[in-house]
């Protein structure tokens, strides 16, 4: 193996800079560490006491959602003044009705020959119009009523007795809003 020329030269400069670093002469590390211990000790502050946490206990469960759109009293008299309610099981059951109410999404409306459609959007991805008195979800749900924001529903649902049945409203409204 050959030897560069600067090899040795490299070589001095390494050891140069070594014994440059090898004094002895500690002074001034050890004055720096007197003057430290010198120096009164500082108070530490005592541990703070621990507060037991509060569980919330949240009691507006059962009230509307401040986001839904408020219910008229009208429409809570005429839904009440109905006794004999039951879905008729005998009408052919419409393409949208196989869903979750809550699946379904409003993509738009739009209006052809004087009539007003809606456009829902299944969870598949398909897009289709409807207009009231048409039936979309699970639980029987008409359409009752439609504007530019949102599709009011009324659905059909047990009230939990055998052969009891109460009608609640429900609102589809516009994606993105």
């Amino acid at each position: 193996m050959k030897r560069s020329p600067t090899t040795p030269l490299l070589l001095c400069l390494v050891a140069a800079l070594l014994t440059g670093c090898s004094g002895d002469d500690l002074s001034d590390l050890d004055a720096y560490m007197e003057e430290k211990r010198t120096r009164p000790g500082g108070i530490i502050a005592p541990i703070p006491t621990f507060k037991a946490y509060e569980a919330f206990a949240y009691s507006a469960t059962a009230l509307r959602s401040p986001f839904d759109r408020p219910i008229e009293v009208r429409e809570i008299a005429q839904l009440q003044a109905i006794a004999a309610i039951k879905p008729d099981d005998n009408r052919a059951k419409e393409f949208l009705e196989q869903y979750t109410f809550d699946s379904l999404r409003m993509v738009g409306t739009l209006e052809r020959d004087d009539v007003q459609w809606t456009l829902i959007k299944d969870p598949d991805g398909g897009v289709h119009r409807v207009k009231t008195g048409n039936f979309l979800g699970r639980n029987h749900g008409k359409i009752v009523e439609m504007s530019d924001t949102y599709v009011s529903v009324v659905e059909i649902v047990s009230d939990g007795t055998p052969d009891g049945w109460v009608e609640r409203p429900r609102t589809i409204k516009l994606s993105g809003l």
